[in-house]
């Protein structure tokens, strides 16, 4: 085997000069999605500019560590598999709802006890998985996506509380980045194509630069060199937060799932085994638990990641280590996280409303994997129109007790829960019914057969 075919292989050491463009190509298609949640929530929540800077900082460093820990398992935590790591979109819905109430330690504190719950799923994939079909996955990711669309669209006009909000330099920032995503996702190739959100925001950063957008007095104050501390914010516990935050966990855990079939099916020839599949829910657990200890949202797979590698077959764990190294190292230096920090709402927006979107139609593609027969067309649309419906009409529930209020205000939370109850009662009754069904055309045919021997 020549040292360019070790690529193709699981293990072995490819030259650097092969292995640095192909993680670096794995960071560039998650950086994006790695900082926008960061960005998001420490704008929502008014943060100063350094903790926005430390929290990013924070994102890259835990990012590369999980990365590593999922290639190169500690005990029985990682799948052994070339899987990437970075911040969770998923949790963004339920960390603004947290967040609005009890600020980013309450955030923070919610998230670290709520990890457990993946932990507890990792040592129990094999039962609870029967649980979790693809109607209630997919209901999960459209309400995730769908709740996400108001945040980008507030992006793209410049920011809620902006005093230019909705402005045409604004509106022609957001629409510059998502015209270039779009003329790149249909006509790049290579790097353009898998590149095509991050290029787009450089290019629009860029741009929003003489248009006087960016101010960078806390580049020039960021240091060279540092370490961010945990603990920066502290942690708060309420248990409504943490009951939420430990239903998105349970969600999650069925996404990694996912993203393990997907390497193992595509670059391996074959399904994925229970090992791998739990190292890879107790490292997405686990480096949840040390990303709320560091100050950042949850980790999760990167399904685009997973893409990538299907896309190109490059399976080496040692090509992406690279990428998990290279986060590591942008992660502590802090004038990298204030150029990051510095990038204007609507160059944001207008990539983020694509990534938001691009969830949406995961789930759309989930619920038609499981198909809209009876029982999945009532479980998904109870579940939308209920899940997500109180939480567009606050005003509906003044009359609920608290803990229906607090369930209804997270729209990913209710409608994941009501899926996921409503396809635990239904399959039991369908199952009946297919059974008494199955039974009563058995005895036609019976009746058939007897009628057919008489004649």
């Amino acid at each position: 085997m020549s040292k360019g075919d070790l690529v193709y292989e699981l293990e072995g050491k490819p030259e650097l000069r092969v292995a640095i463009p192909l993680g670096l190509q794995h960071v560039l298609a998650m950086f994006t999605g790695n900082i926008a949640p960061i960005i998001i929530i420490a704008n929502t929540l008014g943060l100063p500019e350094d903790s926005k800077i430390l929290m990013i900082q924070s994102a890259m460093i835990v990012a590369g560590i999980v990365t590593l820990i999922q290639l190169y398992p500690v005990w029985k935590v990682g799948a052994g598999l070339p899987i990437v790591m970075g911040t969770s979109f998923a949790f963004v819905p339920t960390a603004v709802a947290v967040g609005s109430k009890y600020g980013i330690s309450g955030i923070l504190g919610s998230s670290f006890l709520g990890s457990f719950t993946e932990v507890i799923i990792g040592f129990f994939i094999k039962p609870l998985k029967k649980y979790f079909p693809p109607i209630v996955m997919g209901t999960v990711l459209f309400s995730i996506g769908i709740s996400l669309l108001p945040v980008g669209i507030q992006y793209f006009a410049g920011g809620v509380g902006a005093a230019d909000f909705g402005s045409p330099e604004n509106l022609f920032l957001g629409f510059l980045v998502l015209l270039i995503i779009i003329v790149l996702q249909g006509f790049g190739k290579g790097i353009f194509n898998t590149a095509s959100i991050l290029i787009a925001l450089v290019i629009g950063y860029i741009v929003a630069i003489p248009m006087g957008k960016i101010d960078f007095t806390s580049v020039s104050q960021a240091g060279w060199l540092s370490i961010p501390k945990p603990l920066e914010f502290g942690m708060e516990f309420h248990l409504d937060a943490i009951l939420k935050f430990a239903a998105v966990y349970l969600i999650v855990s069925l996404e990694t799932l996912g993203n393990v079939s997907g390497i193992t099916i595509s670059t391996l020839g074959r399904e994925a085994v229970e090992r791998e599949m739990t190292g890879a829910v107790l490292a997405d657990g686990l480096g949840s638990t040390l990303a709320a200890v560091f100050n950042v949202l949850p980790n999760t797979g990167y399904g685009q990641n997973v893409g990538i590698i299907a896309l190109t077959k490059v399976v080496n764990k040692f090509c992406i280590a690279t990428g998990g190294i290279f986060l590591i190292i942008a992660g502590i230096i802090p004038k990298f996280g204030a150029i990051c920090a510095a990038m204007p709402p609507s160059v944001l927006g207008g990539a983020v409303t694509v990534v938001f979107s691009m969830i949406t139609i995961s789930g759309i593609r989930m619920i038609g994997k499981a198909g809209l027969d009876g029982k999945n067309a009532t479980i998904l649309s109870v579940s939308i129109g209920v899940g997500i419906g109180f939480s567009q009409v606050p005003d509906s529930m003044v009359h609920f007790p608290k803990v229906l209020q607090h369930f209804f205000s997270d729209p990913v939370v209710a409608a994941g829960i009501l899926a996921l109850i409503l396809n635990i009662i239904f399959t039991d009754r369908w199952a009946i019914k297919e059974s008494e069904a199955r039974e009563s055309n058995d005895s036609i045919e019976n009746k058939d057969d007897l009628a057919a021997e008489k004649i």
